[in-house]
């Protein structure tokens, strides 16, 4: 059964469901969500007595603003607990210990901030919510004098998220000092088979502006970029649900490959792939690869096949986040034509309403190797260029 629930549903999603007629377990969110006539609803009553039946369901969420549901529905089951081994970086951190002992983090309550031994603390070093979304509260701290500006900007920006999304969510009570993880950032979407075998999904390289940089801006999939990791991730991703020990279970994960080949996980986010249906539509997009059916028929990808053609070509998820220093409510205009007009091949633009949420939307891009200044002019950019206030 899948779930759906803010903050967005994508076409391509509504598509899927009603055309393969996977249930959607029909909440008063998923009632208000536009989906399409001919949309195969099961009322929460079924969803229960199915999950109470058997413990072997194929679960998918839109948005993880649906574990407050799961969690309250399906407290009889194992899955909110297999959800929050994830879910919470510190259990998580906890969880994948035996696989790296010699990881450095420690968990702080946000009252404790100020008084922590920052000292003690290995530099540089990322402070994010214990539970967290997006690049929400997520600061890299490079020296130990920085350390009383970001508590200070960790508290303004607490205030300013505070209600976006649930606790379940986003909760900023708690956070997490880590230890940085260099190299080339990764965002992977799998899933773990009846036999909790890992299937690959989807391969995106987080691209950043700067080493300072900790923002979702662009996400880039290519055949080479799949070809040459899913192997190896492959591996990876089934490690670490081995120790979950989960089963039909969908994942986004992201990690990083340090400069000596080691694989870290950064996180792992669960039963979801990209959040807001970004990289599960893009692997469409891009390959024709439908994750959403994938995990629902539990079939693997055809990669050979998907990327036969794909040569040189840049397959990009922009995320438009609100980098103005302005505050959405006192944007009055964002030009989108302006916007698109920097692509040589947009393939679909999302727009999101700014004044609620900070970004302006997602853009979804093809763009030719040798031409990967564009992506760089909007990985630099703040896109105050695009607004007026």
């Amino acid at each position: 059964m899948f779930f759906v629930d803010r903050p967005y549903v994508s076409e391509f999603f509504k598509k899927t469901v009603r055309d393969n007629a996977i249930p959607v377990v029909g909440t008063e969110i998923a009632k208000k969500s536009g989906l399409y006539n001919g949309t195969k609803i099961m009322s929460e009553e079924r969803a229960v007595a199915m999950a109470q039946e058997s413990d072997t369901l194929k679960i998918y969420t839109t948005s993880e603003n649906a574990i407050g549901w799961i969690a309250k529905h399906f407290a009889f089951s194992d899955l909110p607990a297999k959800i929050e081994l994830f879910k919470d970086k510190l259990k998580f951190r906890e969880m994948t210990k035996s696989i790296f002992p010699n990881f450095f983090f420690q968990g702080v309550r946000v009252e404790d901030l100020q008084n922590i031994q920052v000292d003690a603390i290995p530099i540089p070093f990322i402070i994010k919510p214990t539970v967290g979304f997006f690049s929400m509260g997520v600061y890299k701290v490079t020296s130990h004098e920085e350390w009383g500006n970001t508590v200070d900007s960790i508290m303004t920006e607490r205030e300013q998220i505070r209600d976006l999304y649930p606790k379940e969510v986003l909760d900023t009570s708690s956070f997490i000092i880590e230890q940085c993880i260099n190299g080339e950032e990764f965002a992977v979407d799998a899933y773990y088979n009846a036999t909790g075998e890992a299937v690959i999904l989807g391969i995106f390289k987080h691209t950043f502006s700067s080493d300072i940089d900790v923002s979702d801006r662009v996400y880039i999939s290519s055949k080479e970029i799949i070809e040459s990791n899913l192997e190896e991730f492959t591996d990876f991703v089934g490690k670490i649900g081995g120790l979950a020990g989960v089963t039909n279970f969908p994942v986004h994960i992201e990690l990083r490959r340090e400069n000596d080949g080691t694989l870290f996980p950064i996180e792992v986010n669960p039963v979801r792939f990209g959040g807001w249906c970004t990289t599960a539509d893009m692997s469409f997009l891009a390959y024709g690869v439908n994750p959403y059916l994938s995990f629902y028929w539990q079939k693997k990808p055809q990669w050979a096949e998907a990327l036969t053609g794909k040569e040189g070509k840049l397959f990009s998820l922009i995320v438009l986040d609100n980098s103005t220093g302005i505050n959405g409510e006192q944007i009055r205009v964002f030009d989108y034509e302006k916007l698109l007009a920097n692509f040589e091949k947009p393939l679909e633009l999302r727009k999101i309403d700014y004044k609620k949420y900070p970004l302006f939307g997602f853009l979804f891009t093809e763009t030719r190797e040798d031409n990967f200044d564009e992506l760089k002019n909007i990985l630099d950019s703040d896109l105050s260029e695009f607004i007026a206030s």
